[in-house]
């Protein structure tokens, strides 16, 4: 997944209704796929974050005092900047990258 490079708004972005429920004809079906994949990009992210967080950790023995170093700092900074997970996912939508099928449609043969 590449975040960085992604058109989606960093700001929130009013979408006509109409946009949104297209491809599914239901705009609760649209909304259900939609935040499904912003769930899934929250933990990618969230995984990705940790990781790079964890190159720039020093662990004491010490309680007294916890701290975050400034490259942690700065890598923090940098994903509070990025588009949210729910802005990537829309955009994902409006681009036609999410497969997902509709069960009703298809025919049950018993």
């Amino acid at each position: 997944m590449d975040i960085k490079n992604s058109e989606a708004p960093v700001n929130t972005v009013t979408l006509d209704k109409n946009l949104i429920d297209a491809p599914t004809n239901n705009i609760y079906e649209a909304i259900s796929i939609i935040s499904k994949r912003a769930s899934q990009i929250n933990g990618d992210i969230k995984k990705e974050l940790l990781e790079k967080l964890d190159e720039f950790a020093t662990y004491n023995d010490s309680l007294e005092e916890i701290f975050e170093n400034k490259e942690q700092i700065e890598v923090s900074k940098f994903y509070e900047k990025l588009p949210k997970p729910h802005a990537l996912a829309v955009q994902e939508w409006l681009d036609n990258k999410i497969y997902y099928r509709n069960t009703a449609d298809e025919i049950v043969e018993e």
